[in-house]
């Protein structure tokens, strides 16, 4: 009979087992408190793959003495979730563990929810999708929200060693010898994944031959060959990938250039060039804008050799564009000034355009008053003339409000703080 994979034999079997999520199995934290009380209530379960989502559910189950049925809400027909639903009422109570729970389908989803509310099924799902943005509102409103967050190296490290040791669903049988540079290593390129550390280490295991005293000896070299490179979980229509945008811009606002190069640093590695592009661009104007006017061409043309030149060079304009835009000053005065406008206009404060501003370029304008009384700049040497440009109803507004941010704006402000005291005398 083939073995189970190791990730899948070590699952937990007990909530003390667990390794991680001390913030919802630590003591007198709530699913301890749940499988304290012996009253499970039906929760989601998500964060990154590997952080041990199924294997929690399975081992709260467990600890509670509930019977459980494991499905995929994608690869499991409604018939499967007929035969759990049966099976509860002979048993009395069935937590369902479901994969993927946000494929769930509208037949599959309708069929449960009388179960859920009945407390027939006590659902425990499973996503690496944020429920909020992934889950129907029918299914969510009904589970308790969980998140479980990536495995620190600490962590994986645990579970490493704990794999090495277990005689019953482990390598204990085996007589293992592992440095601890190679068990740094499994847990470093992991990247939190520790399914993915424990299949690169039974890879390890698998491939590694007994030498002359009967032990298998696994040292830097034979971990570095089994995990290849840091394993790097970012799925580019996931919640994941507008987790580093997020961070990617607020990074840059705030000025802190070595946590943008970080972000800039996934994004590259997901080959997503477009969302760099785009935000880089984004940033460039609303975040720097008037305090650093040329960032935004700048940006550009980074963004037009980056596409040119393609990875791995487009990596050399796009750093240097990313150190330019976190380090200059910020300033977001323009598109709130207009953005303060279009407020005005979308609510009925628009008013009617004062007369000598309108069109007067036909015959019989000026008998309707259009352009009269107009006062051309040029005419005054291209400086501030004293006349009315908004309509009578907001003629006082002030939309932009100048910072210190930059000496273009420290210009733009004193010419500006100059024409509302000549509009005040």
């Amino acid at each position: 009979m083939k073995q189970k994979p190791l990730a899948l034999r070590m699952r937990p079997e007990h909530i003390e087992d667990i390794i991680g999520q001390e913030h919802l199995i630590g003591d007198g934290k709530i699913i301890n408190r749940m499988v304290q009380a012996e009253r499970l209530a039906s929760m989601i379960l998500f964060g990154p793959p590997g952080t041990g989502k199924t294997s929690m559910a399975y081992a709260v189950a467990k600890s509670v003495g509930l019977p459980v049925k494991l499905l995929n809400a994608v690869a499991d027909k409604k018939k499967d979730m007929e035969i759990v639903v049966e099976e509860a009422k002979m048993m009395g109570q069935v937590v369902l563990i479901l994969d993927e729970v946000h494929r769930l389908d509208k037949a599959k989803q309708d069929f449960l929810l009388p179960h859920l509310e009945s407390n027939l099924i006590t659902l425990i799902g499973c996503t690496t999708s944020n429920p909020y943005h992934s889950i129907n509102p029918a299914i969510r409103s009904r589970c308790h929200l969980f998140e479980l967050h990536a495995l620190s190296n600490e962590n994986v490290e645990t579970a490493i060693v704990r794999a090495i040791h277990d005689e019953r669903q482990g390598f204990g049988a085996k007589n293992i010898v592992m440095s601890d540079e190679a068990i740094s290593h499994f847990a470093n390129a992991a990247n939190g994944d520790l399914r993915s550390a424990l299949n690169g280490l039974e890879l390890a295991v698998s491939s590694t031959p007994e030498n002359e005293d009967n032990q298998i000896v696994i040292n830097l070299d034979t971990a570095e060959e089994c995990m290849q490179k840091k394993s790097f979980s970012h799925d580019k229509d996931g919640d994941a990938h507008y987790d580093v945008l997020s961070a990617f811009q607020k990074s840059i606002r705030g000025s802190d250039v070595d946590a943008a190069l970080h972000y800039l640093g996934r994004l590259i590695e997901a080959g997503d060039l477009d969302s760099i592009a785009r935000r880089m661009i984004v940033i460039a104007y609303e975040d720097i804008g008037l305090a650093n006017p040329q960032a935004g061409p700048r940006a550009v043309a980074a963004v037009q050799a980056a596409e040119r030149l393609g990875f791995p060079e487009a990596r050399i304009p796009l750093s240097v564009a990313i150190v330019e835009l976190a380090l200059s000053p910020k300033s977001n005065t323009a598109y709130k000034a207009l953005d303060a406008a279009l407020t005005d206009i979308r609510s009925g404060k628009s008013g009617e355009i004062p007369p000598h501003l309108k069109d007067s370029h036909y015959q019989g304008a000026a008998k309707l008053g259009r352009g009269v009384d107009y006062k051309y700049p040029h005419h005054y040497n291209g400086a501030w003339v004293d006349q009315q440009y908004l309509p009578d109803s907001i003629k006082n507004k002030n939309y932009y409000l100048p910072k210190n941010s930059g000496k273009f704006e420290q210009a733009l402000k004193q010419v500006y703080d100059k024409i509302q005291r000549d509009k005040k005398n």
